[in-house]
């Protein structure tokens, strides 16, 4: 019997721990007697045949590497049913039978489309948002809340020198957990998520005022991405309060930079056990993390999942910042 044969590639917006993951998936792979391609540029590279094999070596010294060494891209051809008929058969002609998918939702659609056409997939959540509703952590997660912790520092230094409001926007489209996290590390005034309506006078012209007249002269405002308009937010309480204000996106630095041990940790399991699922001739899944464990569910069943926004945090962060 020929030796088996699985693939990995990265896709979707790039997290650090990512390389971790792909560590994590060569090495396990090579130990269970596979051989492993890496897939440059996501799916892109099933379409040009952008692959290489790997070794134990080829994935030493990424582990602490941020952004992904296999590359990312998004691929309008993939995106159609000749896309994935055509990736597959490139799978078929390697002699791959698997495929480790690591990125977000739309990572995890086009795994489920590849294993439609006859090549089983899983898919490993990487993705600084937190958004993957079948899983309570994704790859990224933990190094982008501390990137965002140690900037928001570093401005409300230069804040506290001031007596200046400092509004900043972290990323989070859909999702507020990043703008949760870092609120209550910082200790902001006040926290602004896409998932909880917020009146501007309660919530933040208030609470200010309140927190002033206590003898506060400084103040943090932590914004989701996905609420926004940080500069007029910003000139409102500036003119509502007649405390200088100003406003700073963090952007792109918070997918950049070393991971952090958690998100090493976690990249290295969810690897191991994606590996292990393609071993046992298991796709159409997605490894998720729940209640601290590793775990798998189907991946139609990992989509239609809904996030639930921990409410009780958002609550415990707008009490304590007083």
């Amino acid at each position: 019997m020929s030796q088996k044969a699985i693939a990995v590639l990265t896709s979707g917006g790039d997290a650090p721990g990512m390389n971790a993951a792909v560590r994590a998936v060569v090495r396990t792979g090579i130990s269970k007697g596979m051989k492993v391609y890496g897939v440059s540029r996501g799916y892109n590279g099933l379409l040009t045949g952008d692959v290489t094999e790997l070794n134990l070596r080829s994935v030493s010294d990424i582990i602490h590497r941020g952004g992904t060494v296999l590359y990312t891209a998004r691929s309008e051809e993939y995106n159609t049913p000749a896309g994935v008929k055509k990736a597959a058969d490139f799978c078929r002609e390697l002699g791959v039978s698997g495929v480790v998918v690591i990125g977000g939702d739309g990572s995890f659609r086009g795994a489920r489309d590849l294993t439609g056409e006859g090549i089983p997939c899983v898919g490993i959540p990487g993705t600084i948002d937190n958004d993957i509703a079948c899983s309570e952590y994704t790859v990224g997660f933990d190094t982008a809340m501390n990137t965002a912790m140690e900037m928001v520092d570093k401005i409300r230094d230069t804040a506290q020198s001031h007596d200046r409001c400092s509004v900043v926007e972290v990323m989070g489209r859909r999702c507020g957990d990043i703008a949760l996290q870092t609120g209550i590390a910082v200790g902001a005034a006040s926290i602004l998520v896409p998932e909880v309506e917020f009146d501007i006078e309660r919530d933040v012209i208030s609470r200010i005022l309140n927190n002033q007249s206590t003898g506060k002269k400084h103040f943090i405002i932590v914004v989701a991405e996905g609420v926004g308009k940080v500069n007029e937010l910003a000139t409102y309480i500036q003119n509502r309060t007649g405390i200088e204000s100003r406003a700073t996106i963090l952007g792109h630095v918070q997918r950049g930079g070393s991971p952090t041990l958690r998100d090493r940790v976690v990249a290295s399991e969810m690897g191991y056990k994606a590996v292990s699922l393609l071993e046992e001739g298991i796709g159409n899944r997605v490894v998720a993390m729940k209640n601290g464990a590793i775990v798998d569910y189907d991946i139609t069943e990992a989509l239609n999942m809904k996030r639930v926004f921990d409410t009780n945090l958002y609550e415990i962060a707008h009490t304590i910042s007083i």
